[in-house]
């Protein structure tokens, strides 16, 4: 299946996607793509209903994060090796973990917003996991039987406060419309080897992220297991697992987004997202940078 949620935000419905393409509402099956509604016991109710007999979204709706009311944000650090390497950063031992504010999550083609100050804003294409079944303490081997489905995510960044004075990745993942996902949650029934799918990232039509989850350097299964050790995972938390090589700060010389940007990626099966860059509404300086010195 294919779920996805639409309309304004604050007044999102849920629905899914036919084989024709059409968008079919679920307002009458369930209130939201979110928490309980990930369960297995729910998602195989969705897979019996006969979609002929759901309303057709008409239109042109607004598609928004394909899931609600995140709980956890949960980002993986430097996990294909090759990133890594292109970053000057060394493979790690054992996944790097940090956090995504909930407030970053946006629709797939919502607009991203540069931050106020912000010279370094940068994009990256992931496989984002969600979680359906609550796991703690799971086995590797069990680990994929807690996942409701796959998306695609952009976990963008903004490389001074994440990397230059005190260097924070959470600070630097957090700004509102940094975590689109989306357009589609694909459950695992759709994506039987999470670790054998294309990805890609274009900006202004000129691609440089062409990647595959072969290469990842801890794959789904063991991120979960690994993650199930440290905190509980519940219905409706996301994994975005990293990102291969491409990323704008480690072009020579490095390029970052600025206002008028157009950025396009997906994931093999699992759609794409459109997204323009503009500033920040209230920006008036745009000579003010983030400090990079400690204050």
């Amino acid at each position: 299946m294919k779920l996805l949620r639409y309309g304004p935000k604050e007044h999102e419905r849920p629905a899914i996607l036919d084989q024709e393409g059409k968008i079919r509402d679920l307002s009458g099956e369930l209130t939201d793509i979110s928490g309980q509604a990930l369960l297995p016991d729910e998602l195989n109710r969705l897979r019996t209903l006969d979609l002929d007999r759901l309303p057709v979204v008409t239109g042109k709706p607004r598609v928004a994060a394909c899931v609600g009311r995140v709980g956890k944000f949960i980002c993986i650090g430097l996990n294909y090796s090759d990133h890594a390497a292109e970053t000057g950063m060394g493979v790690p031992k054992e996944p790097v973990i940090f956090m995504k504010a909930t407030s970053a999550v946006c629709g797939p083609d919502d607009e991203i917003v540069i931050p106020r100050g912000s010279g370094k804003t940068d994009w990256e294409v992931e496989l984002g996991v969600v979680i359906g079944t609550p796991a703690k303490y799971v086995t590797e081997a069990d680990a994929l039987s807690h996942v409701a489905g796959y998306c695609v995510v952009n976990d963008l960044s903004e490389r001074a406060c994440q990397l230059e004075g005190t260097g924070q990745w959470t600070k630097g993942k957090s700004a509102d419309t940094f975590g689109p996902i989306g357009p589609w949650l694909v459950t695992p029934d759709e994506i039987p080897d999470p670790q054998n799918l294309g990805m890609w990232l274009e900006k202004d039509g000129q691609r440089y992220q062409d990647g595959s989850t072969r290469t990842m350097v801890f794959g789904v299964a063991h991120l979960i297991s690994y993650l199930s050790r440290f905190m509980s995972l519940q219905p409706g938390d996301i994994i975005s697992t990293g990102t291969p090589p491409g990323v704008g700060m480690a072009q020579k010389p490095p390029i970052f987004l600025r206002p008028g940007n157009r950025i396009r990626l997906g994931i093999e099966g699992l759609g794409e997202q459109n997204q323009l860059v503009i500033s920040d509404p209230g920006e008036t300086d745009t000579h003010n940078t983030f400090p990079t010195e400690r204050n």
